[in-house]
């Protein structure tokens, strides 16, 4: 998904230029990780166990993928890592609760 703006960094004229652009990020931004949350809840149908929907060796690499993609684009790793780690355990937990629902209806 490519997220087109209106203007690049170095053409804004000012801070109203700037804000705009990062609102239509954000947004962008937000609206993919509903996107990700919906493959989150899918893949609850496929899991086993609580420890299939946790799956912690899947996570661990996750977040060196994160990590690594991080360093590529010029960020700090540890800020994505962090922000990967609030993210991915409250979809965890969401997914949990998704799949304990649909266990009880098994």
């Amino acid at each position: 998904m490519e997220v087109v703006n209106r203007l690049a960094p170095n053409e804004c004229t000012g801070m109203e230029n700037i804000r705009d652009e990062i609102d239509r990020l954000d947004r962008a931004v937000i609206k993919i990780l509903g996107i990700r949350f919906q493959y989150v809840l899918a893949a609850a149908k496929f899991k086993t166990s609580e420890t299939s929907v946790r799956a912690p060796e899947r996570f661990i690499a996750m977040l060196a993928k994160r990590r690594e993609w991080a360093a590529i684009e010029g960020l700090n790793p540890d800020a994505v890592e962090k922000l990967y780690t609030d993210l991915v355990n409250h979809f965890i937990e969401e997914e949990m609760t998704h799949w304990k629902s649909h266990q009880a209806k098994a």
